[in-house]
């Protein structure tokens, strides 16, 4: 009894080994591409610097001359304007006097005028370059970090595509030990019985 008991279970454990087989390496190939798959969008992350392309926003930086400019024409269109009007009364001293206070007046508004009009134009280029050198370094980090985050879902992706692979490789092996392990017991039974014998 003992001999037929174990051929029984050599059998079944042959069948066992054999029921699912194409399935299981069906399964262990997908998974084993998968795998692949992973490991080369793994192998092809971009790596390169993301701060490689960043400029020097600083650096085409010029001094403002337009303002000495402005101040250079309306000092001398001044000059003439004033000159012009008090042409016909140029005998008198005291008209000569007020036509050079006039006159320098006239230099010191435009002076203000220009300066004012330089720096509002050095404040706006500033504060230009700054939001310029601001949104290169947020696009840097932003990119850093998107790169940070494909790398943490493809490492995910690759773990759980080994998990499969082992999964898969394993339940191989486990059917393949029940063929072995059939083969044996049915062996081992006709030894028993005699018939091998």
């Amino acid at each position: 009894m003992g001999a037929v008991m174990s051929g029984v279970q050599g059998l079944m454990g042959i069948a066992g080994g054999i029921i699912g087989s194409g399935k299981r390496k069906r399964e262990q190939r997908e998974a084993q591409n998968e795998f692949n798959a992973r490991k080369a969008q793994f192998e092809n992350l971009d790596t390169s610097n993301v701060y490689a392309g960043l400029e020097n926003v600083y650096e085409d930086l010029t001094v403002n001359q337009q303002q000495a400019e402005f101040a250079n024409r309306a000092q001398q269109q001044s000059l003439a304007n004033t000159m012009a009007g008090m042409q016909g009364a140029a005998g008198g001293s005291g008209i000569a006097a007020l036509a050079q206070a006039m006159a320098n007046q006239s230099s010191m508004n435009a002076e203000r005028a220009s300066v004012s009009i330089g720096q509002q134009e050095r404040q706006n280029q500033m504060a230009q370059m700054q939001q310029e050198s601001n949104l290169q370094r947020m696009e840097a980090a932003g990119e850093l970090k998107s790169r940070e985050a494909e790398l943490n879902k493809i490492s995910t992706l690759m773990g759980m595509s080994g998990q499969r692979v082992q999964a898969a490789n394993e339940a191989r092996n486990a059917a393949t030990q029940g063929i072995l392990g059939g083969v044996g017991n049915l062996a081992g039974g006709f030894a028993t019985s005699g018939i091998m014998g």
